[in-house]
């Protein structure tokens, strides 16, 4: 992550982004951000003093299980949820917090976004020309209307769809062609950047291909950047140039994509992998599941940070973590995230599992067997607390007879009423008694 920037209080964007050291132009950075949600006791943080660099023409992926933080960061890039600390760059200039609304405009014309939600994200009283047309119109991008119809036609072309559906509205459309439609309002600006954020996941699997191919080939046409957000590991493998991996908040991996899939140093990385299904399933039965646990980290004294281990490969740690993180690495031999068991060794470790149930059953068995051995006419009945009211002696020796029967529920009612009517009877002799020897003073 570069720390060369322009002037970051420019009031319009450059042509062209720092450049890093190894000569490679940044597009977006994205510097030690935290976001926060609530105020006072309220308050959430909801990522944690993210880091990360964008170059032009690369797909950067941002994985992690669902309220890690990934959308909130997307969010942030487009102006929409406010940094608390921290800086967003876009080709140098701070596009975070308060800026000119030239700039403004100009993050919106060059930063678009495609919603994970295809149906909740499009007006569905708006026609679909409409809907493409909308950035065009804000910012007069056409010459005249011909030109207009032109574009629209073009970009519904480009994703897939035919100029007769430009007349319809969105609730006519499958999931699938709503995904496509938001794909065509967002390249109809022809932005350098989109955000992605999880555009596949509310879609069959035979669509998935065909909007990841759109994306790929809207990035070789146009050169556009790209930040995905994705839970699953598996998808973005193939699409993805580089990976950072965030959970609860904290950015804990970044590598380039085949670095972080053969050296998974973090814990958390290693169980996103573990979870990726195999397509045998045989493999898949026998595969071990791995747990992340984040009470294995002592983070009481020394504190983590994200820290460049080598091989442009970022890991979040303490001291001795990275010390470890880097021994590892620098092995060079690549770490195995999913551990295959043997049918034998599946068998016994079945067998163990089998017999922890089975512990487990008796030990629930044996701590009640009280209740499964009472009769099948222990109600405990209210009539036997009315009998136990009146009659309390009587009561009391019934009780007595249940309990010996491990009648139970039977046994507290009537306990219950004799022990009120004797309660009650005492309380009335008490009073009767203080009245007495009031009345001969």
């Amino acid at each position: 992550m570069s720390d060369n920037t322009l002037n970051n209080t420019s009031a319009h964007l450059p042509e062209h982004g720092v450049l890093d050291e190894n000569g490679r132009e940044i597009l977006l950075q994205v510097r030690n951000v935290d976001i926060t949600f609530g105020k006072g006791d309220n308050a959430v943080r909801a990522v944690k003093n993210a880091s990360f660099d964008i170059y032009k023409g690369e797909t950067f992926s941002l994985v992690g299980e669902s309220g890690s933080g990934k959308t909130t960061i997307g969010r942030a890039v487009i102006r929409v949820n406010p940094c608390a600390a921290g800086e967003i760059l876009y080709k140098g200039v701070r596009i975070s917090g308060k800026i000119p609304r030239s700039l403004d405009r100009e993050v919106i014309r060059n930063i678009q976004m495609v919603f994970q939600d295809p149906a909740s994200s499009l007006n569905e009283r708006a026609t679909v020309d409409y809907i493409i047309s909308e950035g065009l119109y804000n910012f007069h991008l056409y010459e005249n209307e011909a030109d207009r119809v032109a574009k629209v036609e073009k970009m519904i072309e480009e994703v897939g769809l035919l100029p007769e559906h430009l007349t319809r509205y969105p609730h006519e459309f499958s999931g699938g062609q709503r995904q496509r439609i938001g794909l065509a309002r967002a390249m109809v600006m022809e932005p350098e950047l989109v955000i992605a954020d999880e555009p596949i996941s509310a879609l069959d699997v035979s669509i998935r291909a065909q909007v990841l191919n759109l994306l790929e080939q809207f990035q070789q046409e146009r050169g556009v950047s790209y930040l995905f957000i994705a839970h699953d590991l598996s998808i973005v493998r193939f699409i993805s140039d580089r990976i950072a991996v965030i959970y609860k908040g904290d950015i804990v991996e970044i590598a380039e994509t085949d670095e972080l899939f053969n050296f998974p140093l973090h814990p958390y990385t290693h169980s996103l992998m573990s979870a990726v299904p195999i397509p045998d399933s045989r493999l898949e039965k026998n595969k071990v599941l791995y747990t992340y646990d984040p009470s294995i980290h002592d983070y009481s004294t020394d504190k983590p940070e994200l820290v460049n281990i080598g091989h442009d490969h970022w890991v979040y740690g303490n001291k001795k973590e990275i010390e470890e993180y880097k021994a590892l690495r620098e092995k060079n031999e690549p770490i195995k995230s999913v551990t295959i068991l043997s049918p034998e060794e599946m068998a016994k470790r079945e067998e163990e599992e089998r017999q922890k149930r089975l512990s487990a059953a008796d030990a629930t068995l044996t701590g009640s067997n009280e209740i499964l051995d009472r009769p099948i006419h222990d109600t405990g009945s209210v009539w036997l607390t009315i009998f136990s009211f009146i009659l309390p002696i009587f009561g009391l020796i019934a009780a007595a007879v249940f309990k010996s029967k491990n009648y139970i529920r039977n046994y507290k009612k009537c306990r219950k009423g004799a022990l009120v009517c004797l309660i009650l009877l005492a309380v009335i002799v008490i009073l009767y008694l203080i009245f007495l020897g009031i009345a001969h003073l």
